[in-house]
């Protein structure tokens, strides 16, 4: 058995034609609908980036115990447990966050692993003086702020402010992006075909193609960008702060016009996997998955991101679509069963014939290619620290936590870094060994109070301050316009939330920060 997993960053399910989108011509993504089973409920796990690897990897909710972090010693990964039962795993991959302080373990935990350079704030170059004039002048200041470095003199990011050293790295890469190939999902898909011809006669194996794009900073080659063009003359706007959307219409249309030639890019190279698959007939033997981690909201509910706001389903619905051999009589079929982000754990495994750990919570949706009936009952979505989302593909309710500020909140730990640094003196002084939890397999945790500035909010200098609950009913409002207001459903939902709690162990004092009945 081979299996490919192709994972976009931030691929919003309605910007594919598949799931009607109409912005967007993807012409292959339609065409592997096509091809594969189409899932119509997946949902996200935990957020944002690492925390849903972590899912992906572990087969369960990780958001009720700690922030974006490494994978944890006693976690089980799906790759190690693979290559643990001879099927060879290797990640391709441009996603600068495993190479950081807050995503060691994942790449390792492959057999082997290929990092293309270049995205995000992973700068092509090492320019000790970038020339800021010019950046300052090409780049709008509302998405790239850069008035703080200094000019002329070496820019560090021991000096810097996170965002401008973040910025201004993207903004150098840019200047060495000179041919299509040179862009890191072209240099993604170039390994994924050069692993396919190195392992043409090979079995058991398992490869992750896995692109950033079409996760901000939406820069794509020029003709894509041709191709949805604003009519925007003025400084470059793609990379949008996760904040409210001020913007005029003039300046949203040139940023969702970049987000949509990244996605025509992904969706193109997308296609040459395909067209791939069609010439060597990989579809006889290969499983082919196409997933993401979660949507972005591009202005949708006056909100751009991913962080504090309500997780409507611009971020927490997102596309599934599975073809695999034993199952291709039932191409062009679509799947209402409610699925989630920790589901693809087992299914890798149950795919490969491989036994599943304790304590994974997600379930194996190999049975579903098969035949149409129901996933779970619900399932709970969020972010640590941020607010708490469940659906059973009928209601959604956003439920915000009765404090403000997470400073009761711990952290449960034995990998204590944040995403970019280990964490403080300070801050492990407030440490104590506790536990353990169900899934530690006998292992005590660090537990550690939360510093506010420390969790996904606080990083991005935010605050749930301006956030409410509610409730929507999905049916009959798919695009969240309309919070409805029914306690006898909202006390359900809640209880499913303590359920999920439960399910996950979730320490006590969680409870008390949602207003929830504890076990």
């Amino acid at each position: 058995m081979k299996t490919v997993f192709v994972l976009f960053d931030s691929l919003n399910r309605l910007a594919l034609g598949a799931y009607g989108g109409t912005a967007v011509e993807t012409p292959n993504f339609d065409r592997f609908a096509q091809r594969s089973v189409t899932f119509d409920k997946h949902y996200v796990g935990s957020l944002p980036c690492m925390p849903a690897r972590r899912d992906m990897h572990t087969g369960r909710l990780n958001f009720m115990h700690r922030h974006w972090g490494p994978l944890e010693p006693f976690d089980d990964s799906f790759a190690r447990c693979l290559s643990q039962s001879g099927v060879y795993t290797h990640l391709i991959s441009d996603h600068l966050h495993y190479f950081e302080e807050g995503g060691w373990g994942y790449a390792t935990a492959y057999d082997s692993f290929d990092f293309i350079r270049g995205q995000e704030y992973d700068a092509l170059k090492a320019l000790v003086q970038p020339p800021l004039q010019r950046y300052k002048e090409k780049f709008d200041a509302r998405h790239y702020p850069l008035d703080e470095l200094p000019e002329g003199q070496s820019v560090t990011k021991g000096t810097s402010g996170k965002t401008a050293w973040k910025k201004s790295r993207a903004a150098i890469s840019r200047d060495f992006l000179k041919e299509e190939a040179d862009f890191p999902t072209a240099k993604c898909f170039a390994a994924a075909f050069d692993f396919l011809d190195l392992n043409a006669e090979a079995d058991d194996w398992f490869l992750q193609l896995e692109c950033f794009d079409p996760h901000e900073p939406f820069v794509a080659p020029d003709r894509f960008r041709d191709a949805y063009t604003s009519g925007y003359n003025g400084k470059i706007l793609d990379w949008p702060m996760y904040e409210r959307a001020t913007e005029s219409p003039e300046d949203i249309a040139e940023i969702r016009g970049n987000y949509a030639a990244l996605v025509a890019m992904c969706d193109e190279y997308f296609g040459k996997l395909l067209d791939y698959f069609d010439a060597n007939d990989l579809w006889k033997d290969t499983a082919l998955v196409l997933s993401t981690d979660h949507g972005f909201l591009l202005s949708e509910h006056e909100w751009w991101g991913k962080n504090r706001m309500p997780y409507y389903e611009e971020i927490s619905h997102i596309p599934l679509m599975i073809s695999h051999p034993d199952f291709a009589e039932n191409a062009g079929e679509r799947r209402s069963g409610l699925t989630q982000t920790p589901d693809l754990m087992p299914t890798f495994l149950d795919f490969h014939g491989c036994e599943v750990p304790p304590g994974v919570t997600g379930s194996s949706i190999k049975a579903l290619l098969g035949i149409d009936k129901a996933g779970h009952d619900s399932v709970a979505l969020g972010m640590f620290t941020g607010p708490v989302c469940v659906t059973d593909g009928t209601y959604s309710y956003f439920h915000y936590p009765d404090s403000t500020t997470p400073d009761q909140i711990n952290i449960y730990t034995l990998m204590p870094t944040h995403m970019l640094s280990h964490f403080d003196i300070e801050e492990l002084k407030s440490s104590e060994l506790v536990g353990p939890f169900d899934f530690t397999k006998g292992a005590p945790v660090l537990r550690i109070q939360l510093d506010p500035k420390n969790s996904q909010l606080g990083n991005d200098g935010q605050t749930l301050s301006d956030c409410n609950s509610a409730l929507y009913d999905l049916p009959n409002d798919p695009e969240q316009q309309q919070p409805i207001d029914d306690p006898v459903i909202i006390s359900r939902l809640k209880e499913r939330i303590s359920y999920h709690f439960q399910r996950h162990d979730a320490p006590t004092e969680l409870y008390a920060h949602f207003g929830l009945e504890g076990p």
